[in-house]
């Protein structure tokens, strides 16, 4: 099914559209229902390491959750965008908060990997609109790259590789390398 997104769509009228009769997902962007980019193989081993990984960690925490759309703000208007992965502490959202809706508030972590079609530069500016939105931390995974790439609201992204540790103050005792990841999802090294 396509949207015909002309006019402008509100955010009420976004979460009020018909789902789709496929497996597409859409993200409102400038009032535009904007269909996401179909997941890969390696996209998929990719979040299910990184979700197996987080869940383990994130026990009493707060939740980690695929493909869960987020109410945010992007440049003074609505914005639904559909992460990966997202991380939510219970400070955040509360743990007695059980409805099935859109995110209300701002996680502290997205987590986005690049798909055929996208490029680095188009996650970055993505990961700059999730910051400026109150989101605390977004890693970009490239697994062309094997990389893990940090955006942190008030210092300079910081890209993880090989068997370099990412840890980070906000996630205290969370710990793997960019390596473990890509080896757990068994992807090649031309990935």
């Amino acid at each position: 099914m396509v949207f015909q997104t002309n006019p402008q769509l509100t955010l009420e009228q976004f979460l009020n559209l018909p789902p789709d009769e496929g497996d597409t997902t859409y993200e409102l962007v400038d009032g535009q229902a904007i269909p996401k980019v179909s997941p890969k193989f390696f996209h998929s081993k990719l979040t299910r390491v990184l979700l197996y990984l987080i869940e383990e960690w994130s026990q009493g925490r707060g939740e980690i959750c695929p493909e869960w759309a987020i109410i945010l703000t992007r440049r003074g208007r609505d914005w639904v965008p559909t992460p990966d992965l997202l991380y939510i502490s219970h400070q955040r959202l509360p743990v007695n908060w059980h409805e099935n809706e859109t995110c209300p508030v701002p996680p502290e972590l997205v987590i986005e990997i690049i798909s055929p079609g996208q490029t680095f530069g188009q996650m970055a500016a993505k990961a700059k609109d999730y910051l400026d939105a109150g989101v605390l931390r977004v890693w970009i995974v490239d697994s062309k790259a094997r990389s893990i790439t940090v955006f942190y609201p008030d210092a300079a992204p910081q890209t993880y590789m090989r068997e370099q540790i990412l840890t980070d103050s906000l996630f205290d005792g969370l710990e793997f390398s960019a390596e473990q990841v890509f080896q757990q999802a068994k992807i090649p090294l031309n990935g």
